[in-house]
């Protein structure tokens, strides 16, 4: 199943320049485990040494926090996304 990925444009270095683009999975995990596949860099600025998202970090699916579901074997169905956000501080 292709699904839409968007990234925030902080991160574009990490996914050659592309701040939405497809990958295809079957299932949420899927999905995650194919965008590190890609973009490698993503995983250090998205997730910690311990495998939790970073407190910076929101991760969408569709419209559902990543935070609050229990596992990520969802099954993918056609037009299904999966967004980065990411907080961002400073002066």
């Amino acid at each position: 199943m292709l699904i839409t990925v968007s990234v925030p444009s902080l991160l574009r270095d990490c996914t050659g320049g592309n701040v939405k683009f497809e990958l295809e999975a079957h299932t949420l995990q899927g999905a995650l485990d194919e965008l590190f596949n890609i973009y490698p860099l993503l995983r250090v600025h998205l997730f910690t040494e311990t495998g939790q998202v970073r407190k910076h970090v929101l991760l969408y699916y569709n419209d559902t926090n990543l935070a609050w579901l229990d596992n990520f074997d969802l099954v993918l169905q056609p037009g299904d996304q999966l967004i980065v956000f990411q907080a961002v501080s400073g002066g």
